[in-house]
């Protein structure tokens, strides 16, 4: 039984490099090849009934992206398998394919062995993902976990949104009735607690948290 492919990428080296690959293998057949997501989703429409099991994208492509047409994909059939094929290593990326439930992702300059693999494990109703893209998402989370954990009490936001606003710590104090020296370990705790190294890295953090505005 051969498997349906479609594949979409706009740089015509690198989809005939990849076609070649393909061609090569007697398990895969492929059905349609596009330069953009447009195309792809027009396809899609004409031919509801069309058996296709994996597509292959990029991310970055003329009008329709490899993200969105992921998200269409699977909204329209969630049987299609979609395998994104991109130079992106991009964190916020990684973490809205796997929201679209990406099916696996690896990135361009991946051995052609590791391409096979990836579409056989996808192919056999697994996920794929490569070392490098599945560190990324990790580090991604757990960073982002750490920052949910930093829970800031009224008064330390009060504290870092005037400091952000470049009040003096005697300013400050005197806005919020305590004493300097309570600012000042106010101001040493908050630079221990959110792991930054002086007064411009509370800004930030500030501005960040959206408790000052630009």
């Amino acid at each position: 039984m051969k498997f349906n492919l479609i594949i979409v990428d706009d740089h015509k080296m690198f989809l005939d490099g990849l076609l070649s690959i393909l061609h090569s293998e007697k398990d895969y057949n492929i059905l349609f090849t596009a330069k953009d997501g447009k195309h792809i989703v027009k396809y899609l429409d004409i031919n509801p009934d069309e058996k296709i099991d994996l597509i292959i994208t990029d991310i970055s492509m003329p009008e329709i992206d490899g993200i969105t047409l992921n998200k269409v994909i699977k909204k329209q059939n969630r049987n299609i398998k979609t395998l994104v094929l991109s130079m992106h290593k991009d964190a916020d990326m990684i973490d809205k394919l796997i929201e679209y439930e990406v099916d696996g992702y690896v990135p361009k300059n991946a051995e052609k062995e590791e391409l096979l693999k990836a579409i056989k494990t996808i192919l056999k109703g697994e996920k794929y993902f490569s070392k490098e893209i599945k560190d990324i998402y990790l580090e991604n989370k757990l960073s982002k976990k750490k920052e949910q954990e930093i829970k800031l009490t009224q008064r330390e936001i009060d504290v870092i949104s005037l400091i952000a606003q470049e009040f003096t710590t005697q300013e400050i104090a005197d806005k919020l009735f305590l004493s300097k020296h309570t600012i000042e370990s106010y101001r040493k705790n908050l630079i221990a607690k959110l792991n930054v190294r002086n007064l411009a890295g509370l800004t930030k953090y500030a501005l960040k948290m959206k408790y000052i505005e630009h």
